[in-house]
């Protein structure tokens, strides 16, 4: 077996990985939808246990790599809840998990917009994209303060009804579970194996001084980025580049991270 097909091979693991969760996402997405359209005036009082059911048996699932997830709300799509965040952690997740005792339970969010505590949801990248692109998005890896507190990846994909964007779905996962399952997969090479997102942070990596979050600096790499950040944006696929100094880029399916093998 050549390098390039090791990598591919490694490349798909990686991808058959994630999948599953952007699988679980999408279901939920349509779910959302056809509730939403079967409402002729949703109310957050009503729908939020909609959302609670939904996620509940994925986020208690043993075994899941998300650990947070749910619904936010567009600003005024709920006339009851004009900045709303319905979003469950799971008891996995250590966050502020002091104020509640562990369990699944619903994240405590600022939706009062003259509260000095009150973060402008629209303005994140885990909103912003998808809201610009209609397409699903991999935010991070980044330090979630809102909902985890750690480094984390939040995938994101917008709700859409009546042609409108009504809110999007999503689900955080710990970077430290994408490792415990990555690593595995990563060592099957002989050579250093990092993945990247499309901004070239690093979400894991063979090398271990190189920390999650950090940008990686190769030649080249911005440019071999470049086709991966267009491809997410219109949901297809990209192929495998090399770099100046002998290293390969190579695509994990669809889900906007690349393996870089040097």
């Amino acid at each position: 077996m050549t390098l390039v097909d090791t990598s591919t091979g490694i490349a798909q693991r990686i991808a058959a990985t994630i999948d599953p969760v952007f699988a679980v996402i999408e279901e939920w997405r349509t779910r959302v939808e056809q509730a939403l359209e079967a409402d002729d005036d949703p109310r957050a009082a009503s729908f939020d246990p909609l959302v609670a059911d939904l996620v509940a048996g994925e986020l208690e699932r043993p075994g899941t790599l998300i650990t947070g997830a749910g619904f936010v709300a567009a600003p005024g799509f709920l006339p009851d809840a004009p900045w709303h965040l319905a979003w469950w952690l799971s008891g996995a997740s250590p966050f502020r998990v002091e104020q509640t005792g562990g369990g699944l339970r619903r994240l405590d969010a600022v939706s009062d917009p003259d509260a000095e505590a009150f973060r402008d949801y629209t303005t994140l990248e885990w909103w912003r994209v998808p809201a610009r692109t209609g397409r699903r998005h991999l935010t991070g890896p980044y330090v979630d303060y809102l909902c985890t507190d750690d480094y984390t990846v939040t995938i994101t994909t917008p709700v859409v009804v009546d042609g409108e964007m009504a809110g999007l779905v999503g689900a955080d996962v710990y970077v430290a579970r994408l490792e415990q399952a990555l690593l595995p997969v990563l060592r099957a090479a002989d050579r250093t194996c990092t993945i990247v997102n499309a901004s070239g942070r690093i979400v894991a990596s063979t090398d271990t001084h190189r920390a999650t979050g950090a940008l990686l600096r190769l030649d080249g790499l911005a440019d071999a980025l470049a086709p991966l950040r267009e491809a997410e944006a219109e949901g297809r696929a990209t192929d495998a580049a090399p770099l100046p100094g002998g290293a390969d880029v190579v695509p994990c399916g669809d889900t906007s991270l690349a393996l870089v093998v040097e």
